[in-house]
């Protein structure tokens, strides 16, 4: 865990728990927003469980008992922890718990979570949670469809499938698959792929001793440079300091 901005009433952390780890039942203080980057996890509360694999927030109040099952691709998220004074009463959800995946919502949290790891001015953070509460109180909590799951694990089992290849696969159009998937799940095809051939990648980095430019073949990728380039894009990290994640992994119990 590491802290990325530190405002005056505003934590923003980076969170990464290894692949199979089962993070026990705890709360936070203040409310909390956990931001998706990727792998994948099963969110338990009291309210049920739910497997949580791609673009998404989870926003829980004042100590609300949660845990995270981890799959087999590790998890990385953003957490932003806030006094509510800092972000106006008034722009809370009443709800203590709200999850939203995909949608318009999950494109809005997937855009704050690339923010955090940047340069991020407290202003503007702020009125982005604004937004994505907004958003989230005008979406349903989760949006899904069979043929956006069929299309989502025949990408992350081949990342490098093209789009007219996976329109004729489900049987959809290629023009319309793109836009569809993107309102469906929060990100366009070639973010969706690009992040699954990082999650390799950076478990790989994380989790294993193999050298930089096995791990780019193992990942799916060109070579060392496509991969480094990628994960500078999508993490904002090099692979040197993705394999150093390991010595702040959260303290967990395997699956």
């Amino acid at each position: 865990m590491s802290v990325l901005h530190q405002f005056s009433g505003a934590c923003v952390r980076r969170v990464i728990d290894p692949s199979r780890a089962v993070v026990a039942e705890h709360a936070h203080e203040w409310p909390m927003i956990s931001l998706y980057v990727m792998g994948g996890y099963r969110n338990v509360t009291e309210r049920g469980e739910h497997e949580i694999a791609g673009p998404s927030m989870v926003f829980y109040g004042s100590q609300v008992a949660h845990r995270n099952v981890v799959g087999e691709m590790g998890f990385e998220q953003i957490e932003i922890e806030f006094d509510p004074q800092w972000l106006g009463t008034s722009a809370l959800p009443a709800k203590e718990l709200l999850l939203r995946v995909g949608g318009a919502c999950g494109a809005q949290a997937r855009a704050i979570a690339g923010a955090c790891v940047t340069r991020l001015a407290e202003a503007d953070l702020r009125n982005s949670i604004r937004r994505l509460f907004s958003i989230a109180l005008r979406e349903p909590g989760t949006r899904s469809s069979a043929w956006a799951g069929d299309v989502t694990a025949r990408l992350r089992a081949d990342p490098g499938r093209r789009i007219g290849e996976l329109a004729r696969e489900v049987g959809r159009s290629p023009a319309w698959i793109g836009p569809a998937y993107r309102q469906s799940s929060g990100e366009g095809l070639q973010q969706a792929a690009a992040r699954f051939r990082v999650e390799r990648a950076a478990r790989l980095l994380r989790e294993s001793d193999l050298g930089f430019a096995d791990i780019a073949a193992e990942a799916g990728f060109c070579d060392q440079s496509h991969m480094n380039r990628t994960l500078r894009r999508l993490l904002g990290r090099s692979p040197t300091a993705i394999r150093a994640d390991r010595e702040a992994f959260r303290d967990a119990r395997q699956a």
